[in-house]
C-alpha cells in the first residue's frame, strides 16, 4: 500500500468540504490511498490525473454516489461544512440537493425543457405549479446562459436539443435545487470546442454562487477554469495548489512530468 496522501493549500477553516485520510475499495482493491485535502468555498477547484487514478471515484464520494456500488467500502470522513456526511444519520437524498452533479455525458430527462428544470424543484417543495415556478424555470435558464436559445420551445423534449444545449440544460437541472455544491465530471468531454467554451464560461460565473469542483483529462481546460488544482496518480494525491502554481511550477517532478506530456 502506498503512503497516505496530503496537501493542504486551503486551511480547514477555510475548506467547505474537508476530505481527511479517504481510502476506498472496489471489493478487495484499494482505489483511494488515504487522500487528504480542503476545498475552498466558491471557487473551482479541478481534479487532475491520468485515467484509472481515482479523481472520479474521490468526486462521487462528495455525494455519495459510491454508495450504489456493490462492494464499495472506505475509510476516513468527508466533512460538508462540518457535518460528516458518511455519518448514519446523514439523509443521502437530502445530501444530493446541497451537493449536485453533472456528468460526462448530457442525460436530460426524457421530458419537456420546462420539466427537466421543474421536476425536481417540485419534488422537493422548492416552488409549485404556476408564477413561483414559471419565474423559477426562466431564472436557471438564464443562469445557464439557455434562456434565448429555448425560450420559445420550452415545451418541446429536453433530449431534442444539441449537445451542448443538453448539458446546459443539466446544469439548469442542477442549480435549480439551489444546491451548494456543484460536481461535473468530465462535463465537456462529449462536447465541440464551441460547446466546451461555453460551458467554461458558464463554470466562471457560476462560481460567484457555488463552490464547483471538476474532473478533467483537459490540461488546458484545468488551467483555464480552475483556481485550485489537485494531481492524482494510483489512487494518490501527488500535489495539490492553486493552479498557477502547479502549472507554471510544480514542487513535485511527477506533476511536471504529467503537465508537460512525458506520461499520462
Amino acid at each position: 500500500m502506498n503512503e497516505a496522501s496530503s496537501a493542504e493549500p486551503v486551511s480547514s477553516a477555510d475548506a467547505m468540504i474537508g476530505i481527511d485520510g479517504l481510502r476506498l475499495w472496489y471489493g478487495d482493491h484499494e482505489v483511494l490511498h488515504g487522500v487528504s485535502l480542503g476545498i475552498r468555498e466558491r471557487h473551482v477547484t479541478a481534479f487532475i490525473g491520468p485515467s484509472g487514478c481515482g479523481k472520479s471515484t474521490l468526486l462521487r464520494c462528495v455525494n455519495r454516489m459510491n454508495d450504489r456500488i456493490q462492494g464499495c467500502r472506505l475509510e476516513g470522513s468527508v466533512m460538508l461544512d462540518g457535518t460528516d456526511i458518511y455519518a448514519p444519520d446523514v439523509d443521502v437524498v437530502q445530501l444530493r440537493t446541497r451537493v449536485g452533479m453533472v456528468f460526462q455525458k448530457p442525460n436530460p430527462f426524457p421530458k419537456t425543457i420546462y420539466e427537466n428544470i421543474a421536476y425536481a424543484p417540485r419534488i422537493h417543495g422548492i416552488a409549485r405549479n404556476g408564477v413561483a415556478m414559471d419565474e423559477l424555470v426562466e431564472n436557471c435558464l438564464h443562469r445557464a446562459g439557455l434562456w434565448e436559445e429555448v425560450k420559445d420551445k420550452l415545451q418541446q423534449p429536453g433530449t431534442a436539443l444539441s449537445g451542448g444545449q443538453q448539458q446546459r440544460l443539466c446544469i439548469a437541472r442542477t442549480i435549480a435545487v439551489r444546491p451548494e455544491v456543484i460536481l461535473m465530471d468530465e462535463p465537456c468531454s462529449a462536447l465541440d470546442p464551441i460547446a466546451t467554451a461555453k460551458i467554461e464560461e458558464l463554470i466562471d460565473e457560476l462560481k460567484n454562487e457555488f463552490t464547483i469542483v471538476i474532473v478533467t483529462h483537459n490540461m488546458q481546460q484545468a488551467a483555464r477554469v480552475s483556481d485550485y488544482t489537485a494531481f492524482f496518480y494510483l489512487g494518490d494525491l501527488i500535489e495539490y495548489a492553486d493552479t498557477s502554481t502547479i502549472f507554471t511550477a510544480p514542487n513535485k517532478t511527477q506533476t511536471e512530468d504529467y503537465i508537460t506530456g512525458r506520461f499520462g
